[in-house]
């Protein structure tokens, strides 16, 4: 074969499309599509070609049913009619990320919705689901990290790669305390994932909670409450993604998603679309398969850490509701906050003595201990007699812990209120709390 028949041989091959095997929608059924083929594999992405090809929808397998398979379109089932065709893409949904998404607001596939334009062209794709680092990898957390929040880190001290809850009803300052910690935080990177949140409030948290100054070392991923169940899911793969791409390059990456409630809600609305069994309280079982699968992402991996702050909303602020039980069960501490403390204007509405860190015993020193131990010693006592004392039943001078805790108490609510601008050290935390203890 000559040299010009090898040249044109080789042209040829390379303009050939590769064979490419579709489907036909069959059948719409609710929040799924019913495809007969193409071949393709769970969590993979497809095209579904409506208007006779005029417009693509992207799509995920979810699941499959006697022989035909079951899709999830991301941008709603408008114009999606039997026989349009479905091609596969061979891979699963990616996103980009780099130092191109800081800044930004994105939507789970990396679109910006921000309105200022397309991404950098510096971004690197990456898939959506991660594998969780294996437990060899993850190092014992040993250093505090600052929150700026003197009621968390002086009660609840968190470390590098720790994971908290902050459960929360409805109202009572969930926002502002998420948009405290991540502009008073030493993290490097803040990711933030807004799960099923409303339209309007995305801009506020921004330019409210979040600030300017922030948001240059943030990036939020938004699926709002309007968007499909799918979307909504993908926002934490998408958020969890994103950290683990900047802890692989060493960074301290902060990780605030709100909510795990809506998430949940989320995977029950793909469960029973695709033919789960409610189970407990409704939700079926992959709701409870799916909270370790995103909140086991967190934590630290050789030089990095995902530090991770996850918000509940307590269905009637009741705290052991399915979804909340399953994530106190995975976290390493909850943070409550309490409604009858922001009816107080008392912010931020932590409820300390019901607040927990399962790792603050091993990152503080022994009297910062010591200090934490006299303090809720104070608060418990107020807390046991406060009924007697609003209604005017208690004689001072009839109790002498009683009579020293009521000295104490309104200075330790000092230290507990803090403005959402005002950012303290933990040492100083501690060493404010220090004083209030030693009031006479």
């Amino acid at each position: 074969m000559t040299a010009q028949n090898l040249g044109l041989l080789r042209h040829n091959l390379n303009s050939v499309r590769p064979l490419c095997v579709t489907g036909r929608v069959t059948k719409v059924i609710g929040l799924t599509v019913e495809s007969q083929g193409p071949p393709a594999s769970l969590g993979e992405a497809c095209w579904i070609s409506t208007q006779g090809g005029r417009h693509r929808k992207l799509a995920e397998v979810v699941g499959f049913r006697d022989g035909r398979i079951l899709l999830m379109p991301w941008e709603g089932l408008e114009g999606v009619a039997a026989g349009d065709m479905v091609e596969p893409t061979g891979s699963p949904p990616q996103i980009p990320t780099g130092s191109c998404v800081l800044g930004r607001i994105i939507d789970p596939l990396g679109r910006p919705i921000d309105g200022k334009g397309a991404l950098s062209g510096d971004g690197k794709l990456i898939p959506l689901l991660r594998e969780v680092p294996p437990p060899s990898r993850r190092p014992r957390i040993r250093d505090v990290f600052q929150t700026g929040v003197r009621a968390i880190d002086t009660f609840a001290t968190c470390g590098k790669g720790q994971r908290l809850g902050i459960f929360a009803g409805s109202g009572v300052g969930k926002s502002s305390l998420l948009g405290m910690i991540s502009r008073h935080s030493e993290a490097d990177i803040v990711v933030v994932a807004l799960i099923g949140e409303r339209g309007r409030e995305v801009l506020e948290f921004v330019e409210k909670d979040l600030g300017e100054e922030a948001l240059k070392r943030s990036v939020l991923i938004v699926a709002t409450s309007d968007q499909p169940a799918l979307v909504r899911i993908k926002a934490a793969f998408a958020a969890n993604s994103i950290a683990n791409h900047f802890r692989a390059q060493g960074k301290h990456v902060l990780l605030l998603m709100d909510s795990l409630t809506r998430l949940a809600m989320a995977q029950r609305e793909l469960g029973l679309a695709v033919g789960e069994p409610p189970a407990t309280r409704g939700y079926p079982p992959s709701v409870f398969g799916l909270m370790p699968v995103v909140l086991e992402q967190a934590g630290c991996v050789g030089e990095g850490a995902i530090t991770g702050f996850y918000t509940v909303l307590t269905e009637g602020d009741d705290w052991n509701d399915p979804v909340s039980d399953c994530a106190r069960s995975i976290l390493d501490g909850h943070l409550l906050l309490s409604r009858r403390l922001a009816s107080e204007n008392h912010y931020p509405s932590i409820e300390v003595l019901d607040s927990l860190s399962r790792l603050q015993s091993d990152i503080i020193a022994a009297e910062q201990k010591q200090l934490i131990s006299q303090a809720r010693q104070v608060l418990a006592v107020q807390r046991q007699y406060r009924e007697i004392i609003e209604i005017g039943a208690y004689t001072p001078g009839s109790n002498p812990n009683l009579d020293r805790a009521l000295r104490i108490y309104p200075e330790i609510v000092k230290v507990l209120r803090q403005p959402i601008a005002e950012r303290s050290e933990v040492k100083n935390s501690f060493t404010t709390l220090q004083k209030a203890l030693a009031t006479p």
